[in-house]
């Protein structure tokens, strides 16, 4: 299923991302598509705050994975980012595969360049850069999975 939004600055992607983190469970890989400057941190803010984790979400580019977590929450989320990352022994060395469980949601910054290594179910989130405040965001979810309908503008 494809549900798409249309938001009009920063704050109203951190909105967005604050309604999809709402609805996370635990367990799931968001896979982000967009170019440089898309917004893909930006609405990974908005998931952290929906997850109520807070709102202290940076890049990690350098990093390249970032993790946040609260002692009274059940769920931490995992950002990471594979702009850099181009083969599986790469990948490994990121410690990817040890984050997946069932307390904690992978938010995949540049997930094109491990496209081969996410499972099917993912939740593809897709920021189109439309102009510098706007932007077309394309959540994709499969087997009928409708929460993230009607959650935006």
């Amino acid at each position: 299923m494809n549900f798409t939004y249309k938001t009009n600055s920063a704050e109203e992607t951190i909105v967005l991302g604050r309604e999809i983190g709402r609805r996370l469970r635990g367990g799931e890989i968001i896979a982000y598509r967009g170019g440089l400057g898309a917004g893909k941190t930006t609405i990974t803010r908005g998931i952290s705050e929906g997850m109520g984790l807070g709102d202290e979400v940076t890049s990690p580019t350098f990093a390249l994975v970032n993790e946040y977590r609260k002692k009274d929450s059940k769920l931490s989320l995992i950002h990471f980012d594979m702009y850099r990352i181009t083969s599986g022994q790469d990948l490994e060395t990121t410690g990817f595969f040890d984050y997946m469980d069932d307390d904690s949601v992978l938010a995949v910054e540049w997930s094109e360049n491990i496209d081969d290594d996410l499972p099917d179910d993912c939740i593809k989130i897709t920021i189109n850069r439309l102009s510098d405040d706007e932007r077309e965001v394309v959540i994709e979810t499969c087997d009928g999975d409708d929460r993230f309908e009607n959650i935006g503008n």
